[in-house]
């Protein structure tokens, strides 16, 4: 007699990333119930008991958002100088929003959470942002101590001014501006990067 095998489990990370490009695609006030369950293909009571309601999805989504198409930042955090730090963060905003998918960022998108459904993912977006704004900023106090950037910095407006460029970039892309013209814009950006007051490397270990 044939055996009846187990039923086939579905991939929970590659049915999360059909998720996350709904949201990226339409945000997530944008984003019904009824758009998971279709892209993802498993009906409500599969979706609520392997990810929970909507609201964790999208973080889930955002988490894959945050170790896949959004890595270049991790990326940004290694790089020797403060500048080449800021210069991979705006190319790579570009090219994720450009090329690498949906038009736009999520972490933009989820921003623009206004229902009153959305408040949780509001608090917590803003928190994701002022997260990668202190990291930032932290990383250009050391390039000023190490003479990478000069001392007298305002480190905490360079770190708001490159994520406000990061972020603008994205709007732009939303908008319909083409990768050349974004990175023209890079370009213009950090043609005013403050200059290094030190000859010397600064140190590559973190």
């Amino acid at each position: 007699m044939a055996q009846t095998g187990r039923p086939r489990e579905f991939d929970l990370d590659e049915r999360l990333d059909r998720a996350m490009e709904v949201f990226w695609r339409h945000g997530y006030d944008g984003t019904a119930l009824s758009d998971l369950t279709a892209a993802m293909g498993i009906n409500r009571p599969s979706l609520y008991a392997a990810y929970g309601n909507k609201e964790a999805i999208f973080l889930k989504a955002l988490d894959r958002y945050t170790d896949g198409p959004a890595s270049y930042v991790q990326t940004a955090f290694e790089q020797p100088t403060a500048r080449a730090t800021a210069e991979t963060i705006l190319r790579g905003a570009v090219t994720t929003t450009t090329e690498s998918g949906p038009i736009g960022c999520l972490f933009v998108q989820g921003a623009l959470a206004t229902s009153e459904q959305g408040g949780g993912i509001q608090r917590e977006m803003a928190a994701r942002r002022q997260a990668a704004h202190d990291r930032l900023r932290e990383r250009f106090d050391r390039a000023a101590t190490e003479g990478d950037l000069p001392p007298d910095t305002d480190t905490d407006a360079l770190a708001r001014y490159t994520w406000m460029a990061a972020y603008g970039l994205s709007v732009q892309a939303a908008g319909g501006a083409t990768a050349d013209q974004l990175h023209r814009a890079v370009d213009l950006t950090l043609a005013t990067w403050p200059p290094p007051t030190s000859s010397q490397p600064p140190p590559t270990s973190d």
